[in-house]
C-alpha cells in the first residue's frame, strides 16, 4: 500500500507497508484435524496464489524469492474497534484472531506477502546479478525450498519461484516437508539436499551441469559469507559442492534415498494423487526454462473443482 525509509547505522531501511489482514497460512492450517486444510479449499487458496505470482513476475517482472506459509496471509482482518478520540482502528492481539467464521471463508482470499528480499530482474545492479542479463546469480531462498539452478550456481529468474512454490504443496496440503535432508549434523547445507533431488526428479541434464561448470570458473562481484562464516566468492564455494564429477556423474551416489515422489503424497486420497503429480511435474524439474509459468498452472485440471 506504501513504502517509507528509516535512516539507521548501516544507511536508509526501506519499509513496506501492508493492508490489514488474518493470520499466516501456517496459523490457519491450526484450526483443522492434523493442520490439513480441506482439498477443496487448498485447491481454491493454490489457484489465487499462482494468480498473485503470475501478476508479480508478469507485470511487476519481480521474484519473491522465499515464498513460506509464513509469507501467505489472507483478507478479512481479524476483529477491531475504534479509538473514540484518535479515531485509530484497535485491533486484537497478536496471533488472536478470533473464531474463524464460516460464511467469510470464501472472502478470505489468499495474499503473498513479505517482499522484503524480492529482486526484480528488470532493474538488476552488479550486487544482484549478471549487467546485460535478466538473471539472478547471488543465493535466494530459503534451504528447504531452494529451486537446484540456485544451488548450481546458473542464474536464476522467476522460475526459480515457481520450484520453491512447487515445493510447498507438501506444507500447504500435507502439513510435511518434501525435502527431509538438506543439511549435514552442524546444521550446514549437504549433498543430501541433491541426492533427494535426483531421487525424486531424477537425474540432471548435462546442459545444467556444464553451465553450473563454466559459471564457478568465475567470480561474484562481490563476496558473501555463507553459513559457516566462509567468505564465498561463488556457488560452489557457498553451497560446499563440486556435487558432480566432471562427467556430470553425482559424486555422493550412496546419499540417494529410494523414495519416489510418488511415495510423499500419501496425504492425498488416491482418486488425487495422479493429477497432483502431473501437476508439481511441472514445477519441480532441473531445467528452469522446462517449468511452467504460474499462469499456465493455473489452468492444470488438478485445480479444478472435483478434479
Amino acid at each position: 500500500m506504501d513504502d517509507f525509509e528509516v535512516s539507521g547505522p548501516e544507511g536508509k531501511h526501506l519499509c513496506l507497508v501492508y493492508e490489514p489482514m488474518r493470520e499466516p497460512l501456517w496459523i490457519f492450517q491450526t484450526r483443522f484435524v492434523d493442520r490439513k486444510i480441506p482439498l477443496p479449499i487448498a485447491k481454491a487458496y493454490i489457484y489465487f496464489l499462482l494468480v498473485g505470482l503470475n501478476y508479480l513476475h508478469s507485470e511487476c517482472k519481480a521474484v519473491h524469492t522465499g515464498i513460506l506459509t509464513d509469507f501467505i496471509q489472507r483478507r478479512q482482518p481479524m476483529q477491531y474497534k475504534v479509538d473514540n478520540e484518535s479515531g485509530r482502528h484497535i485491533y486484537r492481539c497478536y496471533n488472536d484472531f478470533g473464531p474463524l467464521d464460516a460464511n467469510h471463508i470464501k472472502n478470505m482470499i489468499p495474499k503473498l506477502a513479505d517482499f522484503g528480499l524480492a529482486a526484480r530482474l528488470d532493474k538488476l545492479c552488479p550486487r544482484n546479478g549478471i549487467a546485460g542479463e535478466q538473471l539472478g546469480i547471488y543465493p535466494i531462498q530459503p534451504d528447504y525450498y531452494r529451486a537446484p539452478e540456485v544451488i548450481l550456481g546458473c542464474g536464476w529468474d522467476s522460475k526459480a519461484d515457481i520450484w520453491n512454490f512447487g515445493v510447498l504443496l507438501w506444507n500447504i496440503l500435507g502439513n510435511k516437508a518434501l525435502f527431509q535432508q538438506v543439511h549435514n549434523t552442524n546444521g550446514q547445507y549437504d549433498a543430501k539436499s541433491h541426492a533427494e533431488m535426483i531421487a525424486l526428479v531424477g537425474s540432471p541434464p548435462e546442459a545444467l551441469l556444464a553451465k553450473s561448470k563454466a559459471m564457478s570458473e568465475h567470480n561474484w562481484p562481490e563476496s558473501v559469507t555463507n553459513d559457516t562464516g566462509a567468505l564465498c566468492n561463488n556457488a560452489q564455494e557457498f553451497f560446499g559442492g563440486p556435487f558432480f564429477n566432471a562427467k556430470g556423474q553425482f559424486c555422493y551416489n550412496e546419499l540417494i534415498p529410494s523414495r519416489t515422489l510418488k511415495d510423499t503424497i500419501s496425504f492425498l486420497e488416491k482418486r488425487d494423487q495422479q493429477q497432483f503429480l502431473s501437476f508439481v511435474r511441472d514445477m519441480l524439474t532441473w531445467l528452469p526454462e522446462k517449468r511452467k509459468s504460474a499462469r499456465e498452472l493455473m489452468e492444470h485440471p488438478f485445480l479444478k473443482l472435483g478434479g
